[in-house]
């Protein structure tokens, strides 16, 4: 009796083996099969004053403030009215002061 008790546990461990073997393999495939994550930036803007890209500041054409690019303030822009710039300085230049929104602007 006590034989036959190990033949059914080895026979089970197999199995319980063989079952998560094949489900690493299915889940490897399916990984493999996922297309790679490709961000288009430039696919939905409307020829801003600099790249992007290149911009950390963006401000309003009808406003007073500018903000970092990733502020709140910035994503409530209306990308026709969005105009970027590359340095605090050059928003200052340009009539431009810093938005209160938009933790450590200068």
């Amino acid at each position: 009796m006590q034989g036959i008790r190990h033949h059914i546990l080895y026979i089970l461990i197999i199995l319980l083996i063989g079952v998560l073997s094949f489900g690493l393999g299915r889940l490897s495939k399916i990984s493999e099969a996922q297309p790679d994550l490709i961000i288009d930036l430039l696919a939905n803007t409307t020829a801003p004053s600099t790249s992007t890209i290149e911009s950390k500041y963006v401000a309003s054409k009808n406003g007073t403030k500018y903000h970092y690019t990733w502020c709140p303030g910035a994503k409530q822009i209306v990308e026709n009215n969005k105009i970027f710039f590359s340095s605090a300085e050059e928003a200052k230049r340009a009539g431009y002061t810093p938005a209160g929104n938009c933790p450590g602007i200068k």
